[in-house]
């Protein structure tokens, strides 16, 4: 049995089972017990190793286990750092953090993370992810050690030291053409997603917009009257019908910003595919019978639920390949194919802003800045003109 002291700790080290035992007198606690602390190892340096790092670990108030790794942090704070999230962002993260974070750095432990290993860790990510993927995956590293940080477990977030690189070119948002918009109209008409599509290629709204979309946001103007009514008080016998585009799936139901809280006027195609799609979905609620759920949606599932993000995508895939123009489009593109063919058809970018619920021009013109043209006019009127009777599919 050997004597030792590591600052101002005094201890033995002693041979036990086969190994060393090292143990540290810290003195008494508040009931009165006697505190030591102890680490085992093969060999005496071990051990004197294992006893200074304890000793770091207490002067600085750091509490987590020996072997308290990467991989639990961030299982830590996907089980707790998530609360308040839309069900779409904490889905992702879960997938991106089981993909890229815990398989891959997940079993080095915390305290022993360096700024190095984060650094190598997102070089090797490069070449397959891209720069916003990179983002996301750096971030939830960062965001699960400074959990862990809150909780005493580290004493340095070393992810926060590194700089996210820049991945690979991600796929650009698309516009569809007019000749393929009429295709896609066309092909949608025998999907459960019709509706949806017509709604969101003719008016713009964005994809979390239109899964959120409630019947009492479809109004009516009844003949005579300056007011507008929910369809479902008034029905679908007038001439003039309009969307409260207030809500989406994200946290708490806000829309993106709060310039993104707008009334848009229905085109006539898009009411008419709105009015089908209401009696369709009264008829699927009688089938459903008591597995219904009622949410007041729109666009919901055959019994009632929220729609699944992946589910809509899809469901437009098999669209787009019926329509002849592939399977690599995405729902979001058809609010770049609405910017698109507003534009096209002399629609200012003012009014395109206004119409999308983007907070200035500027804005617009820097996220669909390959779809804009320079013009003149407004709105529903044109989605009519474009898509209205008679004009071919």
């Amino acid at each position: 049995m050997s004597k030792i002291v590591i600052g101002k700790y005094e201890g033995t080290i002693y041979p036990e089972k086969g190994g060393y035992t090292g143990a540290l007198a810290l003195g008494f606690g508040p009931d009165g017990k006697r505190r030591r602390l102890k680490r085992k190892g093969r060999t005496r340096s071990q051990v004197l190793d294992r006893l200074k790092a304890a000793v770091v670990d207490l002067e600085t108030g750091v509490k987590s286990p020996a072997n308290y790794n990467v991989g639990e942090a961030v299982e830590d704070w996907l089980a707790k750092g998530l609360r308040g999230l839309d069900d779409d962002t904490v889905v992702n993260y879960r997938s991106l953090a089981g993909k890229h974070v815990i398989p891959l750095i997940g079993k080095v432990r915390l305290k022993d993370l360096r700024a190095d290993d984060v650094g190598e860790w997102l070089d090797g990510l490069a070449g397959s992810l891209s720069s916003r993927s990179l983002r996301l995956v750096h971030a939830i590293l960062k965001r699960a050690i400074r959990q862990a940080q809150a909780r005493d477990m580290v004493i340095r977030n070393v992810a926060e030291l590194v700089k996210t690189p820049k991945g690979t070119a991600g796929r650009p948002s698309r516009a569809l053409t007019l000749d393929q918009a009429r295709a896609v109209l066309e092909a949608a008409q025998s999907s459960r997603l019709h509706a949806y599509v017509v709604v969101s290629l003719l008016t713009g709204i964005r994809t979390e917009e239109a899964r959120a979309m409630q019947w009492d946001h479809v109004v009516a103007q009844a003949d005579g009257e300056a007011g507008w009514r929910p369809v479902t008080a008034d029905g679908f016998e007038h001439e003039k019908f309009a969307i409260y585009v207030w809500r989406s799936v994200r946290a708490h139901g806000d829309t993106k910003t709060e310039k993104s809280r707008r009334t848009l006027e229905l085109p006539g195609q898009a009411a008419e595919a709105l009015r089908r799609h209401h009696a369709r979905q009264a008829a699927q609620r009688l089938r459903a019978g008591e597995e219904w759920r009622d949410h007041g949606l729109v666009f919901c599932s055959t019994t009632g639920r929220p729609l699944d993000a992946a589910n809509v995508r899809r469901a437009f895939r098999l669209i787009t390949r019926k329509a002849g123009i592939g399977e690599s489009w995405s729902p979001r593109e058809l609010r770049h194919s609405f910017v698109s063919i507003m534009s096209d058809s002399g629609v200012p970018i003012e009014a395109i802003a206004d119409l999308c619920g983007h907070s200035s021009p500027a804005v617009t013109g820097e996220v669909y800045r390959h779809q804009l043209r320079p013009v003149i006019t407004r709105g529903a009127e044109v989605a009519d003109a474009v898509f209205g009777p008679g004009k071919s599919a």
